[in-house]
């Protein structure tokens, strides 16, 4: 019955089209969207009324048979999700491309993985923030912060342009140690930098703080609960918990086995794992 209805719509709509009444009236007189409309007159002007009639009600005779997706493609891309370390949809469908020659939907991509796993959103609502850092050229502002393993402490830089890292390991967290860690990072890697942002850390301070012009034109230091201000340095963090070190608790006699652990990682995150804000590329891809 209700495809009879929809049949007469149908036919109502265009006899009131080829009166010259506007289609936003004319959906709006049978219930239906002006998209709608469209698609109908659209049909009727390249199949003729009958024909189209015909054709939409043969399309609606019983149920769709729902697509069925390749399963090569899902255990190609459930084993890139664990291989990966859980990465998200933009870098499952890089590796497809990159290993298989395989270019689906990163909509489709989610569909396969919400078979498997437990989809979290990384949004987190109701918290400060600040304006978020840019960067238009390497070397233009280089963010650093920390991250608590236990005993041992992980010093983090990065270049929020090209998104090269740095990693250090001390068994303290003290003003000395981020002087070594500045020291360390822009000697083997930054050099010199325009802008240097750290939070307010007691790590930043003194010793650090003393020396810091020596390696950067500006400093300065993130907002409390701002969380923007430091969202690069912040995203760095969680993938280094994620992919590296993970949410463990280690004692100061393991940073020796624990360095060769982070050296492993920061040249696989440098050469081979893509990031979305380099066009899926990473940071220092040949």
């Amino acid at each position: 019955m209700e495809t009879m209805n929809q049949l007469t719509k149908i036919t109502i709509a265009w006899e009131m089209f080829e009166n010259n009444i506007p289609k936003s009236h004319i959906a709006s007189k049978l219930g239906v969207g002006r998209e709608t409309i469209h698609i109908w007159v659209k049909g009727i002007e390249e199949y003729g009324l009958l024909e189209f009639l015909d054709r939409y009600f043969n399309a609606k005779k019983g149920e769709r048979v729902k697509r069925q997706i390749d399963p090569i493609l899902k255990r190609r891309v459930w084993d890139i999700r664990d291989r990966e370390m859980e990465c998200c949809g933009q870098k499952i469908k890089y590796f497809l491309e990159k290993e298989y020659g395989m270019s689906p939907a990163v909509s489709k991509i989610y569909e396969i993985l919400a078979e498997k796993y437990k989809l979290k959103s990384k949004w987190k609502h109701n918290q400060k923030r600040g304006s978020v850092t840019k960067a238009d050229n390497p070397r233009e502002v280089i963010q650093m912060d920390t991250v608590d393993f236990g005993a041992v402490f992980a010093f983090t830089g990065v270049d929020i342009f090209t998104k090269e890292a740095v990693v250090k390991l001390y068994p303290s967290l003290t003003a000395k140690d981020g002087l070594d860690f500045l020291e360390y990072s822009f000697n083997s890697r930054y050099q010199h930098v325009e802008l240097l942002q750290t939070d307010g850390g007691s790590e930043f301070k003194a010793e650090f703080k003393q020396r810091v012009f020596q390696y950067a034109d500006r400093f300065r230091v993130a907002r409390p609960y701002k969380k923007n201000e430091q969202s690069y340095i912040e995203s760095f963090n969680r993938t280094v918990r994620k992919e590296c070190l993970g949410w463990a608790k280690y004692k100061a006699s393991q940073i020796p086995k624990l360095t060769v652990v982070v050296n492993r990682f920061l040249n696989r995150y440098h050469y081979h794992r893509p990031h979305i804000g380099l066009g899926m590329k990473p940071p220092l891809s040949t």
